[in-house]
């Protein structure tokens, strides 16, 4: 039986504070609402809704997924209400789903979960066990252990209040039952609002068998409202990112000093030191070293690469055996062939580093090809750039480009070439030659420098 999850999504969230609406606040880099349609994706699904209002227009935007159901709450009457919205995408023989888009850590398989509990049942709830339940829902069951009802806080008594089994609000049901419940609710309750928690006790009322799927992680099922419990996530998002890690065999200086904002995939004996963050998609090989401070984005890093502290990667290609930093940068379309050598305050752009060949210190290669075995010397520069357009250098194979030089594109440099320190290269530079470009040097004798004045 095809899925139909409706995410409800339409919340100002006013105590985040923020003009940015509540479920575009990020987890582990992604909108909470993308990481419930992800798992929501993992589903059988048919459709996914998602119920919008306050700010819809940018969570549309942001989102950018054509392939979604959007539907608009235009006014807040409580979370009945919201799913009533969907009412005309919820066919009779679908089961549906309902999420909710600031719960971020919920797994695909804690839902399939709900779905496979209604075998035996009319209704499925997921419910948790809190320490500490103020502001949930308390679970109200009958001397046999079977749920009677769902009361709000706002309107439970002290009795009720003491209850430590709570509603997530994630109930599945058939949707032929769904529509015929959504029409019985009513706004008879301290907030004035349509609670789609009333369906449980409207199901009982029909003689219908409403069971409980509780979960045994509270911090599965925990909801955003304020920036306290973004962050209590985002740890709990971070915790459990480092012990898939962990689980395959990285080695973690630190597991709690550690961000993940994407994916990342992992060959065998990794290491990765204190404060490394990861962004979009990256790879790293075997025996990869990434050292402390590091910020790496969307890079693949080859088999026994060592990226040293400090060192920021974006958009960059690393080869085996290669060796890059400390406080290294590699821009977008860097590629370092195997053996590369990129060091300290190094910057490389849109780059071909050729196997095997250096560029140690100080230095800026933009809009570079350069061959295999190049040596290039500290506070070389490559002028790629005139204030309107790029141009390119091309370094062949084995050549040895002196400290200080500036290489002014469009340039070529031949194969095994010299250039002197502290040349400026305007034209191109023949190979197996030494090329120089410097003034005379001059001694003015008898010179002396010149004497503060004192003061009248």
């Amino acid at each position: 039986m095809k899925l139909l999850p409706i995410i409800l999504a339409a919340g100002q969230g006013t105590r985040m504070y923020s003009q940015l609406p509540k479920v575009l606040h990020t987890i582990g880099g992604k909108p909470m609402l993308q990481h419930v349609i992800n798992s929501c994706r993992n589903l059988d699904v048919k459709d996914i809704a998602i119920v919008y209002g306050h700010g819809g227009e940018k969570v549309k935007a942001t989102i950018a997924d054509d392939t979604l159901k959007w539907v608009l709450q235009s006014e807040q009457k409580g979370t009945g209400h919201a799913v009533d919205q969907a009412r005309e995408l919820i066919n009779d023989d679908l089961v549906v789903i309902i999420a909710y888009g600031d719960v971020p850590l919920i797994k695909a398989e804690t839902l399939q979960s709900l779905v496979d509990a209604l075998s035996g049942a009319d209704l499925t709830v997921l419910t948790t066990i809190m320490d500490d339940p103020k502001g949930y829902g308390r679970i109200v069951r009958s001397p046999e252990g079977t749920i009677e009802s769902i009361v709000e806080e706002k309107d439970a008594n002290n009795e009720i209040r003491k209850i430590t089994e709570v509603n997530t609000g994630f109930i599945a049901a058939r949707g032929k039952q769904l529509k015929t419940w959504l029409a019985k609710l009513s706004p008879d309750n301290a907030q004035g609002e349509y609670y789609l928690t009333d369906c449980i006790a409207l199901a009982v009322e029909d003689g219908g068998s409403v069971h409980a799927v509780v979960c045994d992680d509270p911090m599965e099922v925990q909801g955003v409202n304020n920036r306290v419990q973004q962050a209590q996530l985002e740890r709990e998002y971070q915790k459990n990112q480092a012990e898939q890690l962990l689980l395959k065999g990285v080695s973690l200086a630190d597991p709690a000093r550690l961000d993940i904002r994407g994916d990342v995939s992992v060959g065998q004996d990794v290491f990765i030191d204190v404060n490394v963050v990861f962004i979009g998609k990256v790879s790293l090989g075997k025996n990869v070293v990434i050292e402390s401070g590091c910020v790496i984005t969307d890079s693949v890093i080859g088999d026994n690469a060592r990226i040293k502290a400090n060192s920021v990667l974006e958009n960059a290609q690393v080869g085996n055996h290669c060796d890059v930093g400390p406080f290294a940068r590699l821009r977008p379309g860097a590629v370092l062939a195997d053996k590369a050598k990129v060091g300290n305050f190094v910057e490389i752009k849109k780059s071909t580093i050729g196997e095997g060949s250096k560029v140690s210190h100080l230095s800026y290669i933009g809009d570079t090809q350069m061959g295999v075995g190049v040596n290039i010397g500290a506070g070389t520069i490559t002028c790629n750039y005139d204030g309107v357009n790029k141009f390119k250098t091309i370094i062949g194979d084995n050549a040895f480009i002196g400290s200080d030089s500036q290489l002014i594109a469009p340039v070529e440099i031949g194969e095994g070439a010299t250039i002197g320190a502290g040349s400026t290269i305007t034209k191109d530079a023949p190979a197996a030659e030494l090329t120089l470009a410097r003034s005379n040097q001059k001694v003015l004798k008898g010179w002396k420098r010149p004497e503060k004045r004192l003061k009248d």
